[in-house]
C-alpha cells in the first residue's frame, strides 16, 4: 500500500523538474530568433567622414577650422642662439635664505623739532593729579614690648587704633614702615606716595 503513494510522489517531483527544464530551454531559445529578426535598415548609418572631423575638432560643419600658425618643423638655429645669449638678472635675492624684507627708510624733508616750542596748541590740557592732603593721624608711642612684632600708636580725634606694618586704619590709612622715630603711612584713596608722620609726645 505504501509502494503506490511513494510512485506518485516521484512521478510529481518528474513533473515539476520536467516543466522546470522546458522553462530553461524556452528562456535560452527565444533570444536567438527575435536577435535574427531586427532589419538592417534599424541600424543607424555611419556618420560621414566630415562630420566626425568637426565634431573632433569642435567646429561646426561647413566653417574653416582655425589656422594654425608656423607648421614648420624645421630647426630654428638663430632662435636657439638668440635664447642662448639671455642674462639672467636677479634681484640678488637668495630664494633658500629666509629673512625679512627690507625696509627703507625716506630721510625727512625737514629739520624735525623736538623742544615743542613752535607746536600749535590745539587746546589740550593735561589731566590734574589731585594731591592727598596731609594725613590726620598722630603717632605717639608703641604698642609692643622688645622681641614682639612692631605695632604703633596711632590717633585721630577721640579714636585710638593700635597697628603695625601692612595694617590698615579707618578703613583709608595703610601703615608702610614704622621707625623708632617716624612712621610712613599711605592713603589708599589717592594711590599717593607714603607720607611720614613723626613721632610725639602725648
Amino acid at each position: 500500500m505504501q509502494l503506490g503513494f511513494e510512485n506518485k510522489k516521484q512521478t510529481m517531483w518528474a513533473a515539476v523538474l520536467g516543466v522546470a527544464a522546458v522553462l530553461i530551454v524556452a528562456y535560452e531559445v527565444i533570444p536567438m530568433f527575435s536577435g535574427s529578426s531586427v532589419t538592417a535598415s534599424s541600424v543607424p548609418a555611419p556618420a560621414p567622414a566630415a562630420q566626425r572631423a568637426s565634431a573632433r575638432s569642435g567646429t561646426k560643419p561647413g566653417k574653416k577650422p582655425p589656422r594654425v600658425q608656423n607648421l614648420d618643423p624645421t630647426l630654428r638655429l638663430d632662435l636657439l642662439a638668440s635664447s642662448e645669449q639671455t642674462v639672467y638678472e636677479g634681484s640678488g635675492r637668495n630664494i633658500f635664505v629666509s629673512r625679512a624684507d627690507e625696509v627703507v627708510i625716506q630721510p625727512p624733508k625737514a629739520p624735525g623739532n623736538t623742544d615743542g616750542k613752535n607746536e600749535p596748541d590745539h587746546g589740550y590740557t593735561p589731566p590734574i593729579i589731585p594731591q592727598a592732603p596731609p594725613i590726620p593721624l598722630k603717632f605717639y608711642g608703641f604698642a609692643s614690648s622688645a622681641g614682639e612684632r612692631k605695632k604703633i600708636f596711632l590717633k585721630m580725634g577721640e579714636d585710638v587704633w593700635v597697628a603695625g606694618e601692612g595694617e590698615i586704619v579707618d578703613r583709608r590709612y595703610k601703615v608702610i614702615q614704622i621707625t623708632p622715630t617716624s612712621v610712613s603711612i599711605q592713603d589708599m584713596v589717592y594711590s599717593s606716595p607714603p607720607q611720614n608722620i613723626p613721632l610725639t609726645q602725648g
